[in-house]
């Protein structure tokens, strides 16, 4: 009985949803948002170092920051998304995101664009989380949530790579501001598509919503990151070993609180599974990889063989390229 009711059940939710690729178009605009801005800066910082004039650690933060904030917020933005539904959190974040864009494009000092970059990673976490619990909600068919996710890849490490490229165009006709404002035409796109496409979902028992997880997370990324900053800056001080053993104890605070709670924001015990440990730590080496490449190679191109923003974005062309081929293709070996 149960195997001949659950293709029905699976066959009227998917006749619920007609325009699910067209909702999965909203949600690979928002990945693209999300990773352009990772690597669009790379081209820029020469200019930016010109206008206004930023320390080495101020420029390292500026190119950084942005990351570093969605890395520690992911977790817990995923989950305040599991409460007020997922689809309110990517048109709040998306409508933010464009907003405090602005902010950057017209930073005057060093400290206001690191700040600006900061409350970008705020709106950037909430995309992230909310777009691939969307493509499960949207997708019952495993084939197609296959092809799905694996279009959602392919649209994160593409617009890691196009970022260079756009960012060379605008920083060839316009000031580095630009290359924040690009960010506001596809927002717009984003949420009216996403507001008339998109179901709203929610989980239905999610428990609470436990700050000190948040702010236990967030610290200790923060600190051990500027840690390991300032050390490369200025070498081991007395404040930098203080602030690294401030970042570790609260990453070691954050592991035992999860494995202690009954509802965690992370369960920890995935990582025992050795196939979740070994894609995680994959990705983090590809993400570490691609990211000092892009940033490295994008001066190099400009400050060692003197090329113009836009020609040196085009030589990184035939990363993007891999990067959508690569993730169809895992969309599909999956």
């Amino acid at each position: 009985m149960t195997s001949t009711l659950q293709p029905a059940r699976v066959a009227e939710a998917e006749e619920r949803r007609p325009g699910r690729w067209l909702a999965l178009s909203a949600l690979v605009l928002a990945v693209l948002l999300v990773a352009v801005d990772a690597t669009v800066l790379g081209l820029a910082t020469p200019y930016i170092s010109e206008d206004l004039n930023p320390s080495g650690t101020q420029l390292l933060w500026i190119g950084d920051v942005y990351s570093f904030v969605i890395a520690g917020l992911l977790v817990s933005m995923g989950s305040l998304g599991d409460r007020i539904g997922r689809k309110r959190i990517l048109l709040v974040g998306a409508t933010a995101f464009g907003a405090i864009s602005v902010l950057n494009a017209y930073a005057t000092t060093p400290g206001m664009l690191i700040a600006a970059r900061a409350l970008l990673g705020v709106a950037g976490a909430t995309l992230m989380p909310a777009t691939l619990a969307l493509i499960r909600n949207l997708f019952h068919d495993p084939r197609e949530r296959s092809l799905a996710v694996g279009i959602w890849g392919a649209a994160a490490s593409a617009g890691t790579a196009v970022g260079p490229i756009a960012g060379g165009f605008l920083l060839e006709h316009f000031w580095w501001g630009s290359v924040f404002l690009i960010n506001l035409p596809v927002m717009v796109v984003l949420v009216l598509v996403g507001s008339r496409t998109l179901p709203e979902s929610r989980n239905p028992d999610p428990g609470p919503w436990d700050l000190t997880s948040v702010v236990l997370s967030l610290v200790g990324m923060i600190a051990v990151v500027y840690a390991v900053k300032e050390a490369a800056t200025h070498g081991l001080t007395g404040v930098t070993a203080a602030t690294a053993l401030l970042g570790t104890a609260a990453l070691c605070g954050f592991v035992r609180r999860q494995l202690t709670m009954p509802r965690p924001l992370l369960d920890m015990r995935l990582f025992r599974n050795r196939g979740f440990s070994g894609a995680v730590l994959s990705d983090l080496l590809t993400v570490l990889g691609m990211s000092g490449l892009v940033f490295f190679l994008s001066q190099y191109l400009q400050l060692v063989q003197g090329r113009h923003p836009f020609e040196a974005g085009l030589a990184e062309l035939p990363a993007a390229v891999g990067a959508v081929a690569a993730g169809l293709v895992a969309g599909r070996a999956a």
